[in-house]
């Protein structure tokens, strides 16, 4: 029998980066919406591991860490209409999806213990975390919304809140971004952006600061590239909201406001957490 999961797609507008030896301690702090547009991941324990991704084989570092985490082998299925590598969290829902997907499997299966929903996610961050593919993504896709990472790591570790607001979300995409690159390198500019990113929202928790916020960090960080900024001063000169994706070459806005700027996007909404 095969058992599935739902993870919402993360777009982080802003983040600053806490590296821990321990990687249930380590981290991101920031802010990002959790977007309708995720990823379906289907698991069931097998004699060998395969792992595909739309139909397509593939390896995926954080997948295999949970399934090391498991301690099993599984055919993992994920379905997803996100561009990869592009800032949409899909490693990390991968990650969290198969989690997921697995521990349904727990009561009929000697080799698996059923764990909490908090173990659950522990497991995926820290697999990501290992894996180089990111720092937050897996805890903001677990609590769903438009999540505030407060504290970096891992239930119990990190620190979540959110803002209520649940707006309709456009996006377009021109390519990815090396993560693990850019994580792995000096992260200290962009870090003080993104602490000062947070602070900025908590003094003002609405939806209007977050995309501020956003953009000043892409600027300050130095993460801003020509097409994406030529992109958001298009959705603004339309009258709209946007931010670019992190870490990707991607540009999120609220409502309608690429289609206003005359882009063809993809629209979604922001939604619940990751289920099964």
């Amino acid at each position: 029998m095969t058992e599935r999961a739902f993870v919402p797609g993360h777009v982080t507008g802003f983040f600053s980066a806490h590296p821990n030896d321990d990687p249930l301690v380590a981290g991101s702090r920031g802010a990002g919406l959790a977007l309708s547009d995720g990823v379906q991941v289907a698991a069931t324990p097998a004699e060998e591991t395969t792992l595909a991704v739309n139909g397509e084989r593939v390896e995926m570092a954080a997948v295999a860490n949970v399934l090391d985490g498991f301690a099993v082998d599984a055919r993992v299925e994920c379905e997803t209409v996100l561009p990869v590598s592009a800032g949409f969290g899909v490693s990390g829902a991968c990650a969290l999806g198969t989690a997921l997907a697995l521990d349904a499997h727990a009561p009929d299966h000697p080799d698996l213990t059923p764990r909490t929903e908090n173990e659950l996610v522990a497991l995926a961050h820290a697999a990501e975390v290992e894996a180089g593919t990111g720092l937050g993504d897996v805890v903001g896709q677990a609590r769903g919304g438009v999540p505030l990472r407060l504290e970096p790591g891992a239930p119990p570790h990190g620190r979540l809140d959110g803002l209520p607001a649940r707006p309709e979300v456009e996006y377009v995409t021109f390519g990815g971004l090396d993560t693990a690159e850019i994580l792995t390198g000096d992260t200290a500019a962009l870090t003080r952006a993104g602490e000062a990113a947070l602070d900025r929202l908590l003094d003002d928790p609405s939806a209007g600061t977050f995309m501020a916020a956003s953009r000043t960090f892409a600027r300050e960080a130095g993460l801003l590239t020509d097409r994406v900024a030529t992109t958001i001063e298009d959705v603004q000169d339309a009258g709209g909201e946007a931010a670019m994706a992190m870490l990707g070459r991607t540009v999120f806005a609220l409502g309608s406001g690429l289609s206003d700027a005359g882009y063809d996007a993809r629209r979604c909404s922001v939604t619940s957490g990751a289920r099964r």
